[in-house]
């Protein structure tokens, strides 16, 4: 049976990582819209996409609010074509 990536199975991750391959930069507020979580599942889950290399984070300020965005990375984006292979093989499509 075809292993699935774990870290790229749990939804919310997944939902980031599907997101973030199809535009250059998400800002947090983005995310929290295109994934309906709060600020500190968010939050976390992107320290361990990052963690992992996945995605990268840049903070900055906007006026005197944080500012956080995120990019996928080629490793995040390779990964991500993996998984998706793996539940084609797993669906037989």
């Amino acid at each position: 049976m075809t292993k699935l990536n774990t870290l790229l199975h749990q939804e919310l991750r997944l939902s980031i990582i599907s997101f973030l391959v199809s535009v250059e930069w998400a800002d947090f507020k983005k995310l929290i819209e295109v994934t309906s979580a709060s600020k500190g599942n968010l939050s976390v889950q992107i320290s361990n996409l990052q963690k992992a290399g996945y995605i990268k984070v840049k903070k900055s300020f906007k006026g005197n609010y944080p500012h956080t965005e995120c990019r996928i990375t080629k490793l995040g984006r390779s990964e991500f074509e993996i998984y998706l292979e793996s539940i084609k093989k797993m669906l037989n499509i």
